[in-house]
């Protein structure tokens, strides 16, 4: 039986502590390999953010080779049975986009820790400098389109009264003040939202009560098709997170993001 089968997709620290010993669950920390070893949670594997992304300029942040991927979850122990609990030590960017990878391997059994390793600290929770060991083995993943929005599909859909784009980088790089790519400024119709500012520091970093009515005034509502973007898809694994957690049916990562669209000579840019 699914010990993690009644919880929604963001759960809190005290979910997570009293199925810690689950046989499905593997625990991810997304954070700095520094902070894994000064302590995690016990029974978590790190994941190295970096390898979370294909790494190659100018768009570092498009989703791994088909054999890295593999190579990662093989490490993880993946099966199909298996339910992800993943979490990082910033709020939820790195471990958003971990989320999106198991969207893009079609497994769909997974949970956020709100709040992250912050909030398991702040709940008065026991860390580990345990290390599991890294699993051998080979798998075989099929990838999935669906999760992510091209840059050829985005150019398609610009202007669409049903789409939303997410702009989850700071105003400066929005309004073209800070560049950061040959082309300075947004995607035509983006509505800029920063990430950090979706995160509630009051609460140990959770994702903020209000995001619903936040992002309903922003015009990013749940008839429309959400895709979101940063420069590299990894400040956007924070929004994608949250577009998911609050059951958004339409939901795209631009993983390209601002990388690869400031960076297109046939991209139109608005400032």
């Amino acid at each position: 039986m699914n010990a993690f089968a009644a919880l929604p997709l963001v759960i809190e620290p005290r979910d997570l502590a009293s199925r810690l010993e689950a046989d499905e669950l593997i625990l991810v920390d997304l954070s700095s390999a520094q902070r894994y070893a000064a302590g995690h949670i016990p029974r978590a594997r790190f994941v190295d953010p970096k390898r979370t992304q294909l790494g190659q300029p100018p768009a570092p942040g498009l989703l791994p080779e088909k054999a890295q991927l593999e190579q990662l979850f093989a490490e993880l122990g993946h099966r199909p049975d298996a339910v992800y609990v993943v979490y990082d030590d910033e709020g939820g960017g790195w471990a958003g986009r971990f989320i999106w990878l198991l969207d893009a391997i079609g497994h769909q059994r997974y949970h956020y820790l709100d709040g992250g390793l912050h909030a398991w600290q702040a709940e008065g929770l026991p860390l580990s400098e345990e290390v599991p060991a890294s699993l051998a083995g080979t798998l075989e993943l099929t990838l999935h389109d669906a999760p992510t929005a091209t840059r050829a599909y985005l150019q398609s859909r610009l202007g669409a009264d049903d789409l939303a784009i997410w702009d989850a980088r700071s105003p400066a790089e929005y309004r073209g003040e800070k560049a950061l790519a040959s082309k300075a400024g947004h995607i035509p119709g983006a509505v800029n939202f920063e990430w950090t500012a979706g995160m509630d520091q009051a609460r140990a970093l959770r994702i903020r009560q209000d995001m619903p009515s936040v992002l309903n005034q922003l015009g990013i509502t749940p008839d429309k098709e959400i895709i979101t973007h940063c420069q590299t898809h990894h400040r956007s694994g924070f929004t994608y997170l949250v577009a998911k957690a609050l059951g958004y049916p339409r939901v795209k990562a631009y993983a390209g993001s601002w990388g690869e669209w400031g960076n297109h000579p046939d991209t139109p840019v608005e400032r």
